[in-house]
């Protein structure tokens, strides 16, 4: 340095510097190092900085004002440089020599200065609007500038004149235009030209937003600013970036995943090449199933693929696609931590700084204000890091879902099977946010370790070995908290487990609620999920019991470490002095080390968890795709349209096949129908044209597009319009013609919103046979070439499905010219068909027209034959109600409740909406009212109450829009009710524990105070076991009441939960039925599983977290009060502020919340219909619309996600501000009072002050959950207090026990309505029946058929009149009374997933050999003998492994064994085939024959040996009277026989 400054210039001076009170910098110093500074900062940032310009260019910025005076200054600046250096120059031949340094600093300033220039114009030809580099630049300058700014005038005042006149005003020049320049820099410029930011109506300011803005997320507050003065709404979220979409982030990701599979795919070795030739079939067929091959298979593949390559690895694209920049924010990691380790080491200078005297008292003034920019540093640096691995975070969501949807559109069915669809929506809600999850902590797998090692160094240094005692209990508390953890995790998967099959039975209890109430089964389904109830809280109890045990170690980990280091540090060696920089240093290094002790085990686990996750995906994308040359399309053969030749197909590799040799010829435009008996593989045949199915041999090729309208019509969550349309665009004339074909028009009239109404997922305001209409309006919409109808008729009624034949698919129908394939159950329709093809278990057993096949007198003539003799023209009058059956049949929202055994709480809200939006969908067809009003639908041009039809969806509407919206604060008295269902005691006292530990532990930290103040006195030999002691007990007492206090809540939380649940059950059993056809299903189960999820695992840690950091923060207020008590006066504003923010942040993030949940329940839904759909969609190659649907889906979530992230970092860096505050104020108060205070109080307040940061922003997010999560009390309670029916037994009322005995029953001017304000359905009906009557009752769609027999059970309550039975008026007795002695086989069979044995007799009343013999009489013995676990044969949800026709059978298994006086029987419609009909009807004649039978009819030749028949009609007796009689009077009735075909 002498070299370059001379020798009359030092280059440090320290009397000069440290030891006056007015400081100042020797001239050399200024002039090299600090003037230096800033330029050896930008010369080393701007190779990279010019890099990474070259790389990202935004398009150019126009040259604007701004830009034109950045620029000019730069110039002045290089000029005024120069000028110092020519004016060195110009001394030097004037003869005065000058040191080097006058040379070298003004050149090296100016070259710095040009490059600036020269920065500011490339970034605005790049397009970048603010720059972050330049202004730390500029900043870095002025702060350099400041110190000579200072000395000069200080000179120029101390030796009365300016000696160097020239440097003097050239510096001032200096100064100012980098003053100028650096608030310049401060604003931004306009967006570049033809940027999206100018295209957008609403775009992100965080793509314009300035450098300090983005730094400090300024940007977000107009937001904030918006969202507290009303609550936000989806039109006021800005548009997501371009670079987080789904359009860019999922091609990233399915590039290197493609381009890892292909790198798999392109190295097999010599062994391996052999298994994966295609010669001979056998083996190929194994190749690829996805993991699932039979054992033996796998093996034989294992031998040969030993040197094979393995998998290709999914981690390794994820890291290609995200790795980089993640890195930016594991940079930003890495300056924190080191920067963490400052201010312990300001903490030591201050408190040094107190002892000593004679000091200068600038010294203190800086340390503070240097704690305060250290810590706002390091606040800054964090939230940065946050930001990046946040946005990762979601990045790699929104592509996992991408790509997860993308590939569930073309797994094969083998696969599909392989994961239900609540599996693979599981992947995508569950899995994909546990990377989102793992992705923000990610970087403290390699942060913690560095944080722990730079912590223990400087203990080290400050404690000697000592420190050692204290590490050895840290990491003894690691094995206890994994342990803790293990334990927790388990207990939360059991617990998951229980709450899955209660959330399981009580949605089987809702959709059978009517079947409950007419069995008057509900007790002994309250008992069962009673039951699991109590087994899951007796699993929360033991997770409560751990959880109060890490809060214990979570807080008592650094008192006990510092316990130990201190014992031993004082004990060790007599000289060990504890003062107060060793202890309070010690103190805050320990807790900068709690943080990274305790996330370490928590990363560990959540990597584990997300590797399972990657594993599961992994397989999930690797899983083989259909073949989509398995059906040739490029067909040219001129007359036949399909062919198949020799086809073998299967639905898995490693199934047996389903249909051997088909060969089959379809010359075009013809119409050829298919028929044969259930499960002989009709619909198979139809999968396998459409190439769904694995082609084993042979050929098949379709000539042109093809149309299919499945057997379960697959409905879109849409409007009934874009349904049809299904992504052609509109044509008024085809459309209308599309909807008179379909017999569509009448039903539109009835919709609220004609063809605009938007129908429920999976078609739910819509009959099964409008639904199975608007799948065929799309097909005939669609225009294809060849149509494949899979029996499209079943589900409507006789003249509707006459009318779609005739007018559709029949030879004179709008597609004759087409090839059209029907498979059909309808006889009637044969004779007009081309071609008959009659499939026997999967083989063609005859094919011909219906003339030959007759003749041939095989297997097709047999079939006539049988049913021929009751000729059924009309296809049944078939009353749309296939309803249930289509809401089983599809894997739907009931399975999703199985799979979803997860132990994240996160998740679990994500799926529980999924499953809610799922459910709300499932109100089904079974309830009165959507029976009686949605059968106007039935295009009967007979509109009966249309105007009621109309109010409905309306209604429903305004229910579920209603539910979705709570905004605003949550009353005071929720929190109240919450407190009484804790009880008030108990929670007084819990505030009380509370309040004693945070006394406990600022009494032990006050004593550690007294005790380093020994250290001044000299006293520290004589009492050091007292210390010791003291210390020991006060944290000790601390930790004890901490466990406590957190047993004491947990179980005060739990007894709340419990009381709410079992309300809220016992109110929903007593629940009239009419509240369940109003609310859907998905609303009421939503209460029994997210809210009380909610009030069972979140409220509680909820309410700790919040009352701990509430605690924390208010002992830190009170410490560094009683120490510096002025502090009292900067406490108003600051407490001003943080309620400020945080009212605005809870406003906001409260309402984001909420926005993100409910736009995130679409994405899943949207996903379970497509899979659901996927065939249909395949089909009509709507595949890559599909897939922009779902990224809209996910971008839209995304949306309202990635503003929560942000105002998480907006509220963290402000209140994290003010926490710096306080620890400036501490800090400045303690110097200020130096006088009067003693080192350890200093260490004291400081200390805690610089802890509160991490509480004051805790305290805020945990006021927002809570006011999120108090919401879930308000919701149960809601539905705990709905009004109830009638009692279910009244004790002065009951009928005899052998009541009813002959079975009368009267009805005296009875009238009835489903719900208040609603038209009456069934009016003045009197009529009386003897016991052992058979009474059939007919009447068209609507007439009251159904309400009569609701009327019987009770489920609807008189408007007027009574029914009595035997005498007994059933208005009185109780409920249970009453419909325990009726029985009824009801329309669509209801099991619950259960034993067989429970099924039929849930109350155990019968012993097993009555059982046996109600199942002979119901012809199911055969079937149950043959199952291994006979009795015990475990019926899957809803009865799914049981056909249609064997669940109708164990409905009539029921009736026989409960054998009451009256049965009901509730016809089933079309969903069950001619002989299982027969079956019934033959066991009612005989076993029922003494009995009173009532039968709604829908086939009236099972009534024509009834009794007396009664006619119904707009909800009153039409006729009453004999068959014969009225046949003979030529009545209705007479019209309704002659159109079956049984009256001439």
């Amino acid at each position: 340095m002498e070299r370059l400054c001379g020798q009359q210039l030092p280059f440090w001076e320290a009397n000069q510097t440290l030891h006056t009170d007015r400081p100042d910098l020797p001239k050399c110093f200024q002039l090299s190092l600090l003037s230096w500074l800033p330029c050896i900062y930008l010369w080393a940032v701007s190779p990279i900085y010019l890099f990474y310009l070259k790389k990202n260019n935004k398009g150019y910025i126009m040259m604007s004002i701004m830009n034109r005076f950045k620029t000019v200054f730069g110039l002045f600046l290089w000029i005024v440089c120069w000028t110092d250096l020519f004016y060195t120059f110009h001394e030097l031949r004037q003869g005065l020599s000058q040191p080097p340094i006058y040379f070298i600093t003004p050149l090296v300033l100016g070259m710095t200065m040009l490059l600036a220039t020269f920065l500011i114009q490339f970034e605005r030809l790049r397009g970048v609007q603010s720059s972050g580099v330049l202004f730390i630049f500029w900043f870095l300058s002025v702060l350099c500038a400041i110190v000579p700014f200072r000395s000069k005038i200080l000179q120029a005042s101390s030796q009365g004149e300016v000696t160097d006149k020239l440097r003097f005003t050239t510096f001032y020049f200096y100064f100012s235009l980098v003053v100028c320049e650096l608030i310049l820099c401060c604003f931004n410029e306009k967006p570049p030209l033809f940027s999206n930011v100018v295209t957008d109506p609403n775009p992100c300011p965080e793509t314009t937003a300035g450098f300090l803005s983005t730094i400090t997320f300024w940007w977000f507050t107009r937001l904030a600013i918006k969202g507290y003065k009303m609550p936000l709404e989806v039109k006021d979220l800005w548009s997501l970036n371009q670079r987080d979409s789904s359009k860019m982030m999922v091609p990233k990701l399915l590039k290197e995943w493609e381009k890892e599979q292909s790198k798999h795919k392109s190295e097999p070795t010599l062994s391996s090449q052999a298994v994966y030739s295609k010669a001979p079939p056998s083996t190929a067929n194994h190749i690829g199933g996805g993991g699932e091959t039979s054992p033996e298979e796998v093996e034989v593949l294992l031998s040969n693929q030993k040197a094979a390559p393995r998998q290709p690895s999914f981690l390794r694209a994820l890291i290609k696609a995200f790795g980089p920049y993640f890195l930016i924010g594991s940079a930003y990691k890495l300056l924190q931590d080191v920067i963490t380790f400052v201010n312990p080491q300001l903490l030591r200078m201050l408190i040094s700084f107190t002892k000593q005297t004679g000091v200068p008292d600038w010294w203190g003034y800086a340390l503070a204000f240097l704690m305060f920019f250290t810590a706002f540093l390091q606040t800054l640096i964090l939230h940065q890091h946050f930001q990046y691995c946040f946005v990762t975070g979601m990045n790699v969501r929104t592509a996992l879902i991408g790509a997860i949807y993308r590939k569930a559109l073309v797994i094969t069915n083998s696969a599909k099977r392989s994961s239900t669809v609540g599996e693979v929506v599981n992947l995508m809600s569950v899995d994909a946010q546990r990377f989102m999850d793992l992705t923000t902590f990610l970087n403290m797998l390699w942060s913690a370790p560095l944080q722990i090692m730079l912590a223990l160094y400087f203990l080290w240094q400050n404690l000697g070995p000592s420190v050692m005692a204290g590490v050895a209990v840290m990491i003894l508390l690691i094995p206890f908290n994994a342990v803790i953890a293990m334990k927790t995790r388990a207990y939360q998967v059991e617990q998951m487990q229980y709450k899955d099959s209660r959330i399981k039975l009580m949605n089987e209890i809702l959709n059978g609620i009517k079947v409950l109430k007419l069995y008057a089964w509900e007790n002994s389904f309250k008992e069962k999920v009673l039951a699991i109830r109590q087994k899951e809280l007796n699993v929360l109890k033991k997770t409560a019991y751990l959880g109060a045990l890490s809060t214990m170690a979570w807080t008592s980990a650094p008192f006990l470490v510092a316990l130990t280091t201190f014992a031993v540090y004082v004990t060790v060696d007599e000289n060990n002095i504890l003062d107060a920089e060793k202890a309070f240093v010690s103190l805050s290094l320990f807790n900068i080390l709690r943080f990274p002790l305790n996330m370490l085990p928590q990363v560990i686990s959540s990597i584990v968890q997300a590797s399972v996750s990657l594993k599961r995906i992994q397989d999930f994308l690797s899983h083989d795709e259909l073949d989509p040359n398995s059906v040739d399309r490029k067909n040219t053969a001129a007359e036949y349209s399909v062919t198949v030749i020799n086809g073998k197909f299967t639905w898995g590799k490693e199934d047996s096949p389903v249909l051997h040799n088909i060969n089959l010829m379809a010359p075009q435009g013809s119409l050829l129908a298919v028929v044969g008996h259930v499960g002989c593989g009709k619909s198979s045949l139809i999968s396998a044209l459409l190439g769904e199915m694995e082609k084993l041999e042979g050929e098949v090729s379709i000539r042109g597009s093809v149309a299919y309208v499945p057997q379960q019509a697959w409905i879109q969550n849409a409007t009934l319009r874009d349904n049809i349309l299904f992504g052609k665009s509109y044509n008024e004339q085809k459309y209308s013609c599309v909807l008179e074909a379909c017999a569509l028009t009448p039903d539109l009239e009835v919709l609220p919103g004609g063809d605009m109404t938007e129908i429920g997922e999976k078609g739910i305001n819509l009959s099964g046979g409008q639904r199975q209409r608007v799948s065929l309006a799309r097909a005939l919409y669609s225009d294809a070439d060849v149509y494949l109808l899979d029996d499209p008729l079943s589900a409507v009624d006789a003249h509707v499905s006459k009318h779609i034949f005739d007018n559709l698919i029949g030879p004179e129908g709008v597609l004759k010219g087409k090839t059209r394939i029907l498979v059909t159950h309808g006889i009637s329709f044969l004779p007009q068909v081309d071609n008959i093809m009659v499939m026997v278990d999967g083989r063609v057993s005859e094919m011909g027209s219906y003339q030959e096949l007759l003749q041939q007198n095989g297997a097709f003539a047999e079939f006539l034959r049988n049913y021929a003799l009751e000729d059924i023209v009309e296809e049944e009058e078939a009353t749309e109600e296939l309803i249930q059956d289509e809401e089983l049949f599809p894997d739907d929202a009931l399975s999703n409740h199985t799979d979803m055994v997860d132990s994240e709480p996160v998740i679990n809200e994500a799926k529980r909406n999924f499953i809610r939006q799922i459910s709300i969908i499932s109100v089904d067809g079974e309830h009165p009212r959507s029976r009686s009003v949605r059968r106007h639908g039935c295009s009967q041009k007979k509109h009966a109450e249309p105007q009621e039809k109309k109010k409905k969806p309306h209604e429903v509407e305004k229910l579920i829009q209603a539910e979705t919206a709570e905004t605003g604060r949550v009353k005071t008295t929720v929190y109240l009710e919450y407190a009484k269902a804790v009880g008030l005691l108990l929670s007084v006292i819990i505030c009380c524990l509370y309040g004693c530990q945070s006394a406990a532990a600022i009494g032990a930290n006050i004593w550690l105070s007294q005790w380093t103040n020994d250290a001044s006195r000299n006293q520290t030999k004589e009492n050091v076991h007292m210390r010791v002691g003291v210390y020991a007990a006060l944290g000790i007492a601390q930790g004890i009441l901490v466990l406590i206090s957190s047993y004491t809540l947990a179980t005060g939380n739990i007894g709340a939960a419990k009381k709410l649940h079992s309300n809220l059950l016992a109110n929903k059993l007593h629940t009239p039925q009419s509240f369940f056809d109003t609310t859907p299903i998905g609303r009421i189960l939503n209460r029994f599983s997210k809210d009380i999820y909610v009030i069972d695992e979140a409220l509680p840690s909820t309410v700790l977290m919040f009352l701990s950091t509430f605690f924390v923060s208010l002992s830190t207020m009170i410490v560094i009060i009683s120490t510096t008590p002025i502090f009292a006066v900067v406490i108003a504003p600051l407490a001003f502020i943080y309620v400020f923010v945080q009212r605005f942040y809870v406003a906001t993030s409260r309402q984001l919340k909420r926005l993100e949940s409910v736009s995130r329940s679409p994405i899943y839904s949207h996903f379970s219909e497509t899979i659901t759909g996927c065939s249909v969609i395949r089909a009509y190659g709507r595949h890559s619309a599909f897939v922009l649907m779902s990224d809209m889906k996910v971008d839209e979530n995304q949306k309202s996600y990635y503003p929560g992230i942000v105002s998480n970092r907006w509220l963290g860096v402000r209140i994290e501000f003010i926490g710096n505050c306080i620890v400036l104020f501490a800090a400045l108060f303690a110097v200020t009072g130096k006088a009067s205070l003693n080192p350890g109080l200093v260490g004291l307040s400081v200390s805690y002050a610089l802890q509160v940061t991490m509480s004051l922003n805790w305290m805020v997010r945990m006021t927002s959950d809570l006011e999120s999560n108090i919401v879930a009390v308000e919701r149960v309670k809601e539905y705990s207090e709905t009004k109830t029916e009638a009692p279910w037994e009244v004790e002065d009322k009951k009928p005899p026990p052998n009541w009813p005995m002959q079975g009368n029953v009267e009805f005296h001017n009875y009238s009835v309505r489903y719900r208040e304000g609603l038209d009456l359905v069934l009016k003045n009906l009197t009529l009386s029946v003897k016991g052992g009557e058979k009474i059939g009752i007919v009447g068209r769609t609507g007439a009251g058929k159904s309400s009569m027999t609701l009327c019987l059970f009770r489920l609807l309550e008189a408007a007027a009149g009574e029914i009595a039975i035997d005498e007994v008026k059933i208005s009185e007795i109780g409920l249970h009374d009453l419909r325990s002695k009726l029985t009824i086989i009801p329309q669509e069979p209801v099991l619950f997933s259960g034993t067989l044995r429970m099924n039929l007799d849930p109350f155990e009343k019968y012993n097993d050999e009555e059982v046996w013999k109600a199942l002979e009489h119901s012809h199911l013995h055969k079937f149950v003998s043959n199952q291994p676990a006979k009795l015990e044969l475990e019926c899957s949800e809803g009865g799914e492994n049981l056909s249609v026709g064997q669940r109708q059978l164990v409905c009539l298994a029921r009736a026989l064994l409960r054998k009451t006086r009256i049965l009901i029987l509730d016809e089933a419609t079309a969903a069950i085939d001619l002989e299982t009909d027969d079956l019934i009807q033959s066991t009612i004649r005989t076993q029922f024959e003494d009995c009173t039978v009532f039968t709604i009819a829908h086939r009236l030749n099972t009534i024509m040996d009834y009794t007396r028949v009664l006619v119904l009609d707009k909800g009153q007796i039409a006729e009453f009277d004999t068959p014969t009689n009225l046949l003979s009077q030529r009545g209705i009735f007479y019209g309704m026989a002659k159109d079956a075909g049984l009256a001439q």
